[in-house]
């Protein structure tokens, strides 16, 4: 029973973290980024990826060693959409990621280095489907935990 709170807690911490960070980089993008904000955007970007990181290990480990168990989780048609949705977050959260990674680059070796709108408008698009997408994912957990997908 500890086991199961523990991950639970540890499950919905990481979630928070995650739409915490994408929060963040969704707000630093409405404006200019110039070479101080792509590095903040790259800072806060690794700390998304981690946050998922986390989100995920402990959701399985949740499924595995949790109170439900695993044979609950894998016969649910709804666990299986919040892992496929999951995934197409992390797709979407690709090309920011590199984005974001290439303009850190530049902003190093270019002084006044400033992303042009219309990749800034690109990171955001990405950005804006990630939060849509992922909003779903709770809603899942809900239909889920009630045991309403058998």
């Amino acid at each position: 029973m500890w086991l199961d709170a523990v991950l639970a807690y540890l499950h919905y911490t990481a979630v928070f973290v995650l739409f915490a960070f994408l929060t963040v980089e969704v707000v630093v993008s409405r404006g200019t980024l110039d070479a101080k904000t792509v590095g903040l955007l790259a800072r806060v970007d690794l700390w998304y990826v981690g946050a998922t990181a986390v989100a995920l290990v402990t959701g399985f480990a949740r499924a595995l060693w949790g109170a439900k168990g695993w044979a609950f989780y894998s016969g649910a048609w709804v666990f299986h959409a919040k892992v496929t949705l999951f995934l197409v977050v992390a797709g979407l959260a690709i090309p920011p990621a590199l984005a974001i990674l290439r303009w850190s680059r530049r902003a190093a070796a270019e002084p006044g280095f400033t992303v042009a709108e219309g990749e800034r408008r690109r990171l955001r698009r990405y950005l804006m489907w990630e939060v849509h997408v992922a909003a779903l994912i709770p809603i899942l957990a809900v239909v889920m935990a009630r045991g309403l997908a058998r």
